[in-house]
């Protein structure tokens, strides 16, 4: 018999009745949205957590991207990655922008600071990279581009929840930082977002695009959405945030199960393995990862991504995953296709050569992690992935 069904995901639900309480006096008050208590506790609270000056709430992770890059007025190109949510590539071209595709690091899968240089025109206008997987890009780098060129950085940290470099919270880097709360996520407020800031400038425009423009009664400044969050979805966040710090240790211990049991294995590249020179053999012409140190990063643990070389393991990522699924056991091919790869993008947009994208998209898959899930579960699945080796 088939054991119960394990995804790539599962939701965190904290106790019922804890919610309850939490939501009860919205019963009193009867503001259940239009940013009231719960609304402002969130967000006071996320910036101590976020470890930022400021925090706008949003109705979610795209919409804080989209309104984020619409107040600040920009034009022309944005460079960004192909490997990342279509959400990233959506936001750029909802705001009738020009996304510019950068390849990727093949060892930590973040856009490859090296190639953004050759990629800047007259018309660029801002860099948009994405912490995949809550890997930290190289914001050093970026960051001296970016001031070199007089260009805007906003990172998509959708990902990145609670990562921190060294004693800094991963949301305090570039011009803003944008979050994800959806239910997937290793922190969520069943669907939800925010922007982090640092300029007032900057947060006053959100409040008026994601409020209508709306000023007060009377005054509407400009031409805004709803992207509010609502009350019932900021308590959600205010109850999930006291189990954040108990979800990360249990996500570890099945990112370490998993790690422990594959580790070594020819022609399965690991996160533990990022630190390794790819083979010529799979990957020609490309550099090898940097050993370069910096300060220590403190991860979230919120995926766990397997790059299957199928030369040296035998089976590629696509037998891997229907090995799997026939054990109810669902991977998920995180991210294929690349944005540009989409067909609204290549109708669009003149083809760029990212190898290194292509190859990880190709081969990666990212097996279930979530909080809830048994240790004795990622060990049989690791078990069943050693025999599709050939």
């Amino acid at each position: 018999m088939k054991k119960e069904k394990i995804y790539v995901t599962k939701t965190f639900m904290p106790p019922f009745e804890e919610y309850v309480e939490e939501i009860r006096d919205l019963w009193d008050s009867s503001w259940i949205t239009n940013m009231g208590a719960k609304h402002a506790e969130l967000e006071e609270a996320l910036k101590s957590v976020l470890g930022v000056p400021a925090v706008s709430l949003m109705s979610n992770g795209h919409m804080a991207l989209e309104l984020c890059l619409a107040a600040m007025h920009l034009e022309g190109e944005v460079i960004t990655t192909p490997f990342t949510f279509a959400s990233t590539t959506h936001a750029i071209a909802r705001n009738n922008l020009t996304p510019v595709f950068c390849d990727i690091r093949p060892d930590d899968f973040t856009m490859d600071a090296s190639k953004i240089e050759d990629l800047i025109t007259d018309r660029t206008c801002a860099i948009l990279p994405v912490h995949v997987y809550g890997n930290v890009c190289d914001v050093d780098a970026i960051d001296k581009i970016a001031k070199a060129h007089g260009l805007k950085v906003i990172y998509d940290a959708a990902h990145a929840f609670g990562v921190k470099v060294g004693d800094r919270g991963i949301g305090s880097f570039g011009d803003a930082s944008i979050f994800s709360f959806h239910a997937t996520k290793v922190f969520h407020t069943v669907e939800g977002g925010a922007v982090c800031y640092s300029s007032p400038e900057l947060g006053q425009k959100l409040y008026e695009l994601k409020n209508f423009g709306i000023m007060d009664e009377t005054t509407i400044t400009g031409i805004g959405a709803n992207a509010k969050m609502s009350e019932f979805h900021a308590a959600m966040g205010l109850v999930n945030l006291r189990y954040h710090n108990a979800n990360v240790k249990r996500r570890q211990a099945i990112y370490n199960t998993y790690t422990e049991h594959l580790r070594g294995i020819s022609g399965l590249r690991i996160p533990e393995d990022t630190k390794k020179p790819l083979t010529q053999e799979n990957l020609p012409g490309l550099r090898t990862p940097s050993d370069t140190a910096g300060p220590l990063t403190q991860k979230n643990y919120a995926y766990y991504p397997v790059v299957i070389e199928k030369t040296l393991f035998g089976a590629d990522r696509d037998e891997v995953a229907k090995r799997l699924a026939a054990e109810n056991i669902y991977v998920r091919k995180y991210f294929y296709p690349l944005t540009s790869d989409y067909q609204c993008y290549r109708e669009l947009l003149p083809h760029v050569d990212t190898p290194v994208a292509d190859h990880i998209a190709a081969s990666v898959i990212t097996l279930p992690l979530s909080p809830s899930m048994e240790i004795e579960d990622a060990v049989r699945i690791c078990e069943l992935i050693k025999t599709c080796r050939r």
